[in-house]
């Protein structure tokens, strides 16, 4: 695997995630100490799915995000490019419609969703700029995206208090847990080269989002961006 700060090639990137499928759901809860499922659960309020929308969950691995949403009687798509969650995700859910795609390329014509919702998945994305048009492009006027990314404590102890834990505790961890552990040393990197809650704002603004507003959660950890696409 590439290092996080070199260009992430998307083949390679699959592959990792291929080889976490097994158990991804379950090492994400040990190692977020179960943040995770709030969090999850602070983006299905803020995507906000109705009965009857269509709702794009991008980077949904195996599916289990794509949950709350199919629970409110909206139609969800689930699309990841990792094959190997694909299957594992079909194993569980396999009444969901789960899709493979590349969030540079994404597989649908344009205006089709009326929400589209990434969650600690556009880091991965070999080119960001490019996943935010694509996700602009699929989106219908006046329709709404939601991005759910780790990102960086606002607290200064507390955030090397942080980076610390993401490089020293976390790869013994995923040892323990993980299939492929050293899948988590990248992605740890690739937390701390990820960036800024504001340069990612604007990234966002450039695509063409508009209101664009984030609200950190866990004092940072993870940020919770979201903006709007105008009215045709």
């Amino acid at each position: 695997m590439t290092r996080a700060t070199l260009d992430k090639q998307p083949h390679e990137v699959a592959t990792m995630f291929d080889g976490v499928a097994a158990n991804y759901d379950l090492t994400n809860d040990v190692l977020s100490l179960g943040q995770d499922r709030r969090w999850r659960k602070e983006v299905a309020k803020a995507v906000d799915a109705r009965p009857a929308q269509r709702i794009l969950d991008l980077a949904a691995g195996t599916g289990t995000s794509s949950l709350p949403f199919a629970a409110t009687g909206a139609y969800v798509v689930p699309c990841d490019f990792s094959l190997g969650m694909l299957r594992e995700g079909k194993k569980k859910h396999g009444w969901l419609p789960l899709t493979a795609g590349d969030g540079t390329k994404l597989p649908f014509r344009d205006e089709v969703f009326d929400a589209v919702t990434i969650s600690f998945g556009l880091r991965n994305i070999q080119d960001t700029d490019a996943a935010l048009r694509e996700l602009y492009r699929v989106t219908k006027p006046g329709g709404r995206v939601v991005i759910c990314e780790f990102s960086h404590a606002t607290w200064a102890p507390f955030r090397t208090v942080y980076e610390e834990y993401l490089m020293k505790a976390l790869p013994p961890i995923a040892r323990a847990v993980s299939s492929n552990p050293d899948a988590y040393v990248y992605l740890a990197e690739s937390i701390q080269s990820w960036p800024e809650q504001p340069e990612l704002a604007r990234m966002m603004q450039k695509a063409g989002w508009q209101k664009v507003a984030w609200r950190n959660l866990s004092g940072g950890v993870v940020a919770m961006h979201r903006g709007f696409k105008p009215e045709a």
